[in-house]
């Protein structure tokens, strides 16, 4: 008998004809290619939420925290802009009455002089973002210049420069903070910005460096070499691109600091006494007497105010953590 005219013991011929080819919905859904479902689209949907801002802004705004703290930085920054619409009076107008307590007049009350303690508060957001601004972009750019030649130069550079940097770590910064602001001929925010600038920029320094240590053996640094280009442009222009997030979360922490040593420094007395700041309004409600007055907005809203701001920009650190690190990103 021809093997063509074999039949299945039990199955009919056309049964047996059909059932051969394996259909396709009968491949395992591991070997199926994966089907455009609803989720697609969502995707699709969250890439193009922010057309027109850049890659590094959408990474910062989905993240949930960096993202209260943008709002947050945007708000002091307005109030900033806006100090002269948003305060009701002058903050140096001392025709009120001294001590009064909080009022539809006077939000927050006045001071020992009469002064309006929210204008005061309004007024020294300017203060506190400028120095934080400036004193913190010195120290960054002195730690950069520092950390990323030292790293990079190696040999009697290094260790000479590697010198300083061990000994702006061993040397207490706040009490060489304290002395030269204080023998200072020259009082105010200038002064204040310089000194945080030149006595805070060892750690940075130290972190850069040994960022440029693990960089400088790269690939593309031994073609830059081989192709002449020199050691500045090599540093500044292939090694500092591949580091930015990093340079710009020393800046953030440089900026905290700033802050935070501006605020200490008028606390303790060493500033000019007519800047209106936030420390200059703690040091004059210590010797006001607030604590025992009841004036509890005068002492308090500057220290709340301090504890905001460096929220903020703590905040997006977590945002510029994941410009690093892709790990850290939310979807």
């Amino acid at each position: 008998m021809d093997t063509q005219d074999r039949k299945l013991p039990g199955v009919p011929q056309h049964e047996a004809i059909t059932s051969t080819p394996t259909s396709v919905s009968a491949v395992p859904d591991t070997l199926a290619e994966p089907a455009l479902d609803e989720t697609t689209p969502q995707i699709t949907k969250k890439r193009r939420r922010m057309p027109n801002m850049p890659e590094w802004f959408e990474v910062l705004w989905s993240n949930r925290k960096a993202r209260v703290g943008l709002i947050m930085l945007a708000f002091f920054l307005l109030v900033a802009i806006f100090a002269g619409q948003i305060a009701p009076y002058n903050p140096n107008d001392i025709s009120f009455g001294p001590s009064e307590q909080p009022s539809w007049q006077h939000l927050l009350g006045t001071t020992q002089a009469g002064q309006d303690v929210f204008s005061q508060l309004v007024y020294g957001t300017r203060t506190s973002l400028i120095v934080g601004a400036l004193g913190g972009g010195l120290s960054t750019l002195i730690a950069l210049v520092i950390g990323m030649v030292a790293g990079y130069m190696g040999g009697i550079v290094d260790e000479i420069l590697s010198f300083f940097i061990n000994l702006g770590l061993v040397v207490p910064v706040l009490p060489l903070m304290v002395t030269i602001a204080a023998y200072s001929p020259v009082k105010g925010p200038a002064i204040i910005i310089l000194v945080i600038g030149f006595t805070s920029w060892a750690w940075g320094a130290r972190f850069k460096r040994s960022q440029v240590l693990t960089l400088r053996v790269r690939d593309y640094i031994t073609s830059a070499q081989f192709a002449g280009e020199g050691p500045f442009r090599i540093i500044f222009r292939e090694i500092m691109p591949n580091m930015l997030s990093l340079v710009v979360l020393s800046y953030i922490v440089a900026a905290m600091g700033a802050i935070g040593a501006e605020a200490g420094l008028e606390f303790l007395g060493v500033g000019d006494p007519s800047t209106i700041s936030w420390g200059m309004m703690l040091y004059w409600a210590d010797n006001g007497g607030a604590l025992f007055t009841g004036q509890w907005a005068w002492l308090i809203t500057p220290g709340l105010a301090l504890a905001a701001l460096t929220s903020s920009l703590m905040l997006i650190n977590f945002g510029v953590d994941a410009l690093s690190n892709p790990q850290l990103r939310e979807e």
